[in-house]
């Protein structure tokens, strides 16, 4: 006989998400589960990354509610920043600072034993080595993209939060981001990401969330990976 589900890392309720009292899609309900993977899906425009910032905390809902760990989503709280790691289109970085010394810092600023270490771990897999010492305002639009990624992989995290990750990432690398996240799923990590690339969403066998005006309902991978085939 199988135990008690596990109580969700993230649960959304009628979750309306937009800007001032205007709704930019239908109501969500989500939960998800440790070890699961959730991919956001639908055309550009019908309100995937302002979900993904509510259910960051860094928008306040329209409507509706969002709960992390069995709490209301506080993105000002320590404890909640300091199990969920989000990338969102958005640069943040220190001007004076290389690559892998921002790296080492967040790190370090998340208690990490052997900050240096996992660094260079996570610098090799995400093709990093070789601008180790160059500042992130010299990256390319790629290179930059998996300096973001790395950022949220060398921290501890219980929920992961990314916002189209494979965006200006070749397929080499788009496949060792599928491989990351199968794998953080398998630690027992959940993560939601927006995402519009099928092979991704196969790859890490993530149920899809379609957002739509109409609105919103749930996919299993194949129709979800259909979905996005469609949607080319």
């Amino acid at each position: 006989m199988s135990g008690p589900a596990a109580a969700p890392v993230l649960e959304a309720r009628r979750l309306a998400v937009g800007y001032g009292d205007v709704p930019v899609c239908a109501p969500v309900d989500l939960r998800v589960a440790p070890g699961e993977i959730v991919a956001v899906i639908g055309p550009n425009g019908s309100g995937k990354s302002t979900l993904l910032r509510a259910l960051l905390g860094v928008l306040a809902p329209v409507s509706g509610a969002v709960r992390a760990f069995g709490r209301a989503v506080d993105e000002r709280e320590p404890a909640f920043r300091a199990r969920v790691a989000g990338v969102l289109d958005d640069d943040a970085y220190f001007p004076g600072l290389t690559v892998r010394e921002h790296l080492v810092l967040t790190a370090r600023g998340h208690s990490v034993p052997d900050a240096g270490g996992l660094t260079d771990e996570v610098m090799a897999r995400f093709g990093l080595e070789e601008l180790a010492g160059a500042s992130p305002s010299e990256l390319s639009s790629g290179q930059r993209r998996r300096f973001l990624l790395a950022s949220a992989f060398v921290r501890p995290r219980e929920l992961l939060l990314l916002d189209e990750p494979e965006q200006r990432l070749d397929t080499r690398m788009r496949a060792e981001l599928g491989r990351l996240l199968v794998a953080e799923a398998a630690a027992g990590g959940a993560v939601v990401m927006a995402t519009h690339d099928p092979a991704l969403l196969v790859a890490t066998g993530a149920r899809g969330l379609v957002v739509a005006d109409a609105g919103c309902r749930l996919l299993d991978t194949a129709s979800a990976g259909r979905f996005l085939d469609e949607e080319r």
